[in-house]
């Protein structure tokens, strides 16, 4: 079975986000940058997959920028087979629309054929959370979702999900698209000597009209602001001035 697992670059979840001065987006001007760490999380899910005999091959795939290079390497480093790179936009602040890139992707899974597609659930800098369901829709392929545990045997797939009452447990058919939770797993760290060869590995670069996909962007981002600074607490000197002071507020 061949495992496809697609991974985005994103400001590194260490790091301030910081606006332009002119509100027209979020700087990128020397500002580290990494894959999305739910996707770090697919990655590891299928390198394990692979390494309990349940999968031949790992592939991983990133649309974007050229630089998108650095996070396939990677993923290559971690542990995946080989890595195709679409490069889809030219200017780092165009960011990919959740349709356009299932539309790529549902390209790709025609072609590489795998037997399931293990997504990150959501990308941290846009929170859009819809490729994973959209590329399922396109191809008519079974999902499951927010996965904190899964388990492949054979032709089914055992997904536990994370949902607002606690966990739901679900068996789909495979082949399936599978969006990873944070506590699927831990994602190793790359060692030094998987870096090195992971530069030797394979990265098939394409364009999205390889694909025949249109990635004009259908949406127009008015302004982008920073969210409001928080206020100052206040130090109360007993219960009954924290309740006044509560009643004040509204709060009770």
């Amino acid at each position: 079975m061949k495992v496809l697992v697609p991974v985005k670059r994103v400001i590194d979840y260490n790091v301030k986000v910081r606006v332009k001065a002119d509100g027209s987006g979020v700087d990128l001007a020397n500002v580290k940058m990494s894959m999305n760490p739910f996707d770090e999380i697919a990655i590891e899910e299928a390198i394990r997959l692979k390494e309990a005999g349940k999968a031949d091959e790992v592939v991983a795939v990133s649309i974007g920028v050229k630089q998108s290079q650095e996070t396939l390497r990677t993923a290559l480093a971690m542990g995946a087979d080989r890595a195709i790179l679409v490069v889809a936009a030219d200017d780092v602040h165009t960011d990919i629309e959740p349709l356009a890139v299932a539309k790529i992707l549902k390209g790709i899974v025609d072609e590489e054929q795998p037997g399931v597609v293990l997504c990150g659930k959501q990308a941290i800098d846009n929170d859009m959370n819809a490729t994973g369901q959209m590329l399922s829709a396109l191809l008519g392929w079974s999902q499951g979702t927010f996965a904190s545990e899964l388990d492949i045997e054979g032709d089914n797939a055992k997904v536990t999900r994370e949902v607002d009452g606690g966990l739901q447990t679900i068996n789909v058919k495979m082949p399936a698209i599978i969006t990873v939770d944070l506590r699927l797993n831990e994602p190793r760290y790359a060692s030094l000597p998987n870096i090195m060869k992971a530069k030797k590995k394979p990265l098939a670069e394409k364009t999205a009209a390889d694909y025949g996909v249109d990635v004009t962007p259908r949406l127009e981002v008015v302004s982008t602001t920073e969210p409001a600074a928080r206020a100052a607490g206040i130090i109360v000197g007993s219960v009954d001035e924290l309740v006044e002071k509560l009643k004040e507020a509204g709060a009770v």
